[in-house]
């Protein structure tokens, strides 16, 4: 393990920002840790169902305050694609080759998921599982994958996006909420925020890269920070939009889907402490070890994302063989002993998530399949920081 640290050390150039991946993990774990403390899978009468434990404890919507990350992970794409581009453009590479190398490790890892979803599915349904709790789990398998391609379509618009100003669409949200909401618009024009909403972090990302700097970045943090927090509170406590900044089975209102206005604000507040924490983060991670797990984590960052889900319901799945429900795994939750059960099986859950990785990771990481372990995976990271390309979601990447 000391080997493997001291390689990662070794291959980072001194002028990387390791903050910035820090902010990454953060994100893509966040979007992990949300969804298994918030998505129940319900046994009942021989069929699985999901639930949440939102829609029985209002009162725990702030877990979605610290666990709903994708502003996060927008506004660290914003910023890594437009320096990306820029550097290329200098480099004398066309903008195809730029797209290419940006979004074509997504691509493997993908197919792999859902060609194993495929076979899986049909192999539930040959096996007599009905089709109701197929539909549930290939649903939550399939539903995160929305955000991978809204980043996909802003990261080839980057040459464009990269110059708009974040309030532009900002507007846009505004608008389109204050026409459904308030004049009862159609509902179908809430998805202009799908794009809009997530365009807002990541232009600010793009304004980051390319006159983000020092004082006027903390300012720029502290600004966004306490302005939205303070128009989210106002939106929340007035304007009749949920607490919670995921959906919630059965809620008249969705925050995220499609976003709101409510989910907009609170991610610039978000923003805001992400720009705020880049100090600290620098100077936490000169230190060897905890640089490595960050740097892990961003090189299978697609494989944690696309495999969570499965892990999740792989646990509850062999759970059914002890033939009781299990408190926690495939009980209402309804309470507060459910949510105790449910952190006592997140190291389950993780656990699972490790073989996954094990199993899956060559997808993203292609060459790696004839070098395993913790030399293999030191080799491959080493490669990545050496060359100052981290292994990031780069999607067509997180509740």
């Amino acid at each position: 393990m000391r080997e493997l640290v001291q390689r990662i050390e070794a291959a980072t150039p001194a002028d990387r920002d390791r903050a910035v991946d820090a902010l990454r993990a953060f994100a893509i774990l966040g979007v992990v840790m949300g969804h298994w403390l918030v998505t129940a899978l319900v046994s009942d009468s021989g069929t699985v169902h999901a639930s949440s434990p939102l829609s029985y404890l209002p009162q725990l919507a702030p877990i979605s305050w610290v666990f709903q990350t994708l502003a996060v992970f927008f506004l660290v794409g914003g910023q890594v694609a437009t320096k990306s581009y820029d550097s290329a453009r200098a480099r004398g590479a066309t903008y195809p080759q730029w797209l290419r190398a940006r979004l074509g490790r997504l691509f493997r890892p993908v197919v792999a998921v859902l060609v194993v979803w495929l076979v899986a599915a049909g192999a539930m349904l040959a096996s007599g599982v009905g089709l109701d709790t197929v539909h549930t789990l290939v649903k939550l398998v399939l539903s995160p994958l929305w955000f991978l391609l809204v980043f996909a379509a802003l990261t080839a618009a980057t040459p464009i996006v990269s110059k708009v100003h974040p309030l532009w669409p900002l507007a846009v949200v505004l608008y389109v909420d204050l026409y459904r909401f308030g004049f009862d618009g159609a509902g179908w024009t809430g998805w202009i925020n799908l794009p809009a909403g997530w365009l807002v972090p990541y232009c600010l990302g793009a304004l980051w890269a390319r006159r983000g700097a020092g004082t006027s970045l903390r300012t720029t943090g502290w600004v966004l920070l306490t302005g939205g927090a303070a128009a989210t509170a106002l939106l929340v406590l007035f304007a009749g939009y949920p607490a919670s900044m995921v959906g919630v089975p059965g809620a008249a209102i969705s925050n995220l889907n499609p976003p709101t206005l409510a989910a907009v604000t609170f991610g610039l507040a978000q923003c805001g402490a992400a720009l705020l924490l880049l100090g600290p983060l620098r100077r936490v991670l000169r230190r060897p070890a905890l640089w490595a797990v960050v740097a892990l984590v961003n090189l299978s960052a697609m494989t944690i994302f696309l495999w969570h889900q499965t892990s999740m319901m792989a646990v509850t799945c062999l759970g059914l063989l002890a033939g009781d429900a299990l408190p926690g795994l495939h009980t209402v939750p309804d309470g507060g002993g459910w949510v105790l059960a449910r952190l006592a099986w997140l190291p389950v859950f993780a656990l699972m998530l490790t073989v996954c990785w094990l199993t899956f990771r060559t997808y993203e990481q292609p060459g790696r399949a004839a070098t395993a372990g913790a030399s293999g995976a030191g080799a491959a990271a080493s490669k990545v920081v050496r060359e100052g390309r981290p292994a990031r979601v780069r999607a067509v990447r997180g509740a």
